[in-house]
């Protein structure tokens, strides 16, 4: 079992990856996943190191967005703010934020891919 549940990859489903391509080669090497290997209906974004968890784009052309959001973690609030202004660059839609969230310490920046598929960037302190 892998400590604290860390996750090992994900697999994220797209209608057309090459339509999504911009917006995730700006905000994924942003959030720290710099090395990309391109296919022709996948893209995968991957740390430095070989055995942190990683993300993949899968063409599926029938796939629609759920109400299923990814969250990614960020160590500042200053971070959260700098991918915010990545997203607007990107083409990222319906943002909302960052703000302080909910009860606990929470800033969150929420947002759609250009696919409409929902995502997040945090920071708990």
């Amino acid at each position: 079992m892998a400590e604290n549940g860390l996750y090992d990859h994900i697999d994220f489903r797209v209608r057309d990856v090459k339509a999504v391509t911009r917006f995730y080669d700006a905000v994924m090497p942003a959030l720290g996943f710099t090395k990309i290997r391109k296919g022709d209906r996948s893209r995968t974004y991957y740390n430095e190191e070989t055995a942190a968890p990683f993300f993949g784009l899968i063409q599926a052309k029938k796939s629609e967005p759920s109400a299923t959001r990814v969250a990614f973690a960020a160590a500042t609030r200053s971070d959260v703010d700098r991918m915010a202004r990545i997203v607007r660059r990107a083409g990222g839609r319906e943002i909302f934020g960052p703000e302080q969230c909910y009860t606990q310490p929470y800033y969150a920046v929420f947002f759609e891919d250009p696919d409409g598929n929902r995502l997040e960037v945090c920071c708990r302190r």
